[in-house]
């Protein structure tokens, strides 16, 4: 109820007038309007036939035209309004290199049959649906601490799809799995979602603290993967070893992997280390696969073109991310996220902090965290965790909610779908409800803090 009452109160909220913005103006209300719709069309794509992509991108372009029409119009100033479009841009333009990076790499291992291979490994041993259903899972959840969610969420998916298909009673279940999983996993290590690292990067909580919400992540993602496995297949794929030409790595996969390996680690340290941004880190290791693919036609006359690789990302996924990005930036500019932080007074930290987890399941969970954390409200340590813990998490609960389920919607498309995780969305608060049981028996019971 009292999770029920923060979204009645947020959606009223975001009506009321606050000082200089602009969220009861006619552009305020107008790009509210504009965004809702375009909300309606990605999460109905599959009814209208439409990539999500297209309403993405015309509500993110569109809203900012309407406050430049608006300010125009009554002669006000404008820099403001240039001034947050550059900040946007550059965020944009960071997300968009790191998941270029990430694909070109996906690209690559697909082309030296990376997944192929690991797909024969693992289907040669005849496991059936259940075991590669529950083997993606765990890998996605402790793969993405390290290598954070949406990188694990795009390698899974593309091992599930080599796996299979068309069984939809095992992709769309296994898809939900990993993108529960990756969630779940990088809501534990500050590098493992853009949340916990700019919770992290804010210093609310020190490096090791975010340990403490491991418990809570992992029987978070148990339970909704117990539930989902109950829908997923006994039988084996059809597969058979007598008949079927043994796969193997071609020349310079395993490279490409390490190289993917040096990647991430460049990306990390630049964040850390050298202060750069990560996108930075991602865009060297491109670098050195170029150089690699050039030593590797200059010696072995082995054909690894990049560039290729690059062709066939989806970019579909890139224009949807720029899309939303600039639509709920656009609703900051405006004024709706800051007034939605004004609830930590009425309501407590505990109620509000537990509703953020279902709103960046529909907002998207990156502004909603910045958006918190301007608003810097007074609150202890243990609930900038489960703040952390909510925003990252809470994602998972609608297919578009977090990054890590817009990738695995471009890899899986026409499978896992808005309409398709829904059917199951009911597993996913499932385990959410027994992450936000666990945080309260260590902090509130137990008192770790």
């Amino acid at each position: 109820m009292k999770i029920a009452f923060v979204l009645l109160v947020l959606a009223n909220t975001m009506w009321a007038s606050s000082g200089q913005d602009m969220t009861t103006t006619w552009v305020g209300i107008a790009c509210l309007i504009v965004f809702v719709i375009g909300y309606y069309m990605v999460a109905t794509e599959e009814n209208y036939h439409i990539n999500k992509a297209k309403p993405a991108l015309f509500m993110g372009t569109f809203i900012f035209v309407l406050i430049g029409i608006y300010n125009y119009i009554n002669g006000l100033d404008s820099s403001a309004l240039t001034q947050s479009v550059d900040h946007l841009i550059l965020e944009i333009a960071e997300i968009f290199f790191f998941l270029l990076v990430a694909m070109t790499y996906i690209e690559v291992l697909i082309e030296r049959r990376v997944f192929d291979t690991l797909k024969y490994n693992l289907v040669s041993r005849g496991y059936s649906y259940k075991k590669l259903f529950w083997l993606t899972g765990a890998l996605a959840f402790f793969i993405s601490p390290v290598a954070d969610n949406l990188t694990t969420a795009l390698i899974l998916s593309t091992v599930l799809i080599t796996i299979e298909k068309e069984n939809r009673k095992f992709l769309v279940p296994g898809a939900i799995n990993i993108v529960v999983a990756a969630n779940a996993g990088g809501a534990w290590s500050p590098f493992g979602d853009i949340t916990t690292l700019m919770a992290w990067m804010a210093e609310k909580a020190p490096f090791t603290d975010f340990f403490y919400l491991f418990p809570a992540a992992f029987l978070g993602w148990i339970l909704t993967a117990w539930l989902l496995s109950l829908s997923v297949p006994s039988d084996k794929p059809l597969f058979d070893v007598s008949t079927e030409v043994r796969v193997r790595i071609l020349k310079g996969g395993k490279v490409v992997m390490g190289l993917g390996i040096v990647t991430i680690i460049s990306a990390v340290l630049c964040q850390q280390l050298f202060k750069l941004p990560p996108m930075w880190g991602m865009v060297f290791g491109l670098s050195l696969l170029k150089l690699y693919s050039y030593q590797l036609k200059r010696r072995h006359r082995e054909e690894l073109n990049t560039f290729k690789s690059i062709g066939k990302i989806e970019h579909d996924t890139l224009f949807f991310f720029f899309g939303i990005l600039a639509a709920v930036g656009g609703l900051h500019f405006l004024g709706y996220l800051d007034l939605a932080v004004k609830l930590y007074d009425s309501l407590g930290a505990t109620t509000v902090n537990i509703g953020i987890g279902f709103l960046s399941a529909i907002v998207d969970n990156v502004p909603v965290m910045s958006a918190v954390l301007k608003a810097n409200p007074d609150m202890s340590m243990d609930q900038w965790l489960l703040v952390t813990m909510t925003a990252g998490i809470g994602g998972s609960l609608i297919s578009f909610g977090s990054a890590a389920g817009v990738g695995v919607m471009g890899k899986l498309r026409g499978i896992y779908t808005f309409g398709a995780h829904m059917k199951y969305s009911w597993t996913v608060l499932a385990g959410y409800i027994l992450s936000l049981v666990v945080w309260y028996i260590q902090f509130e019971i137990l008192d770790l803090y």
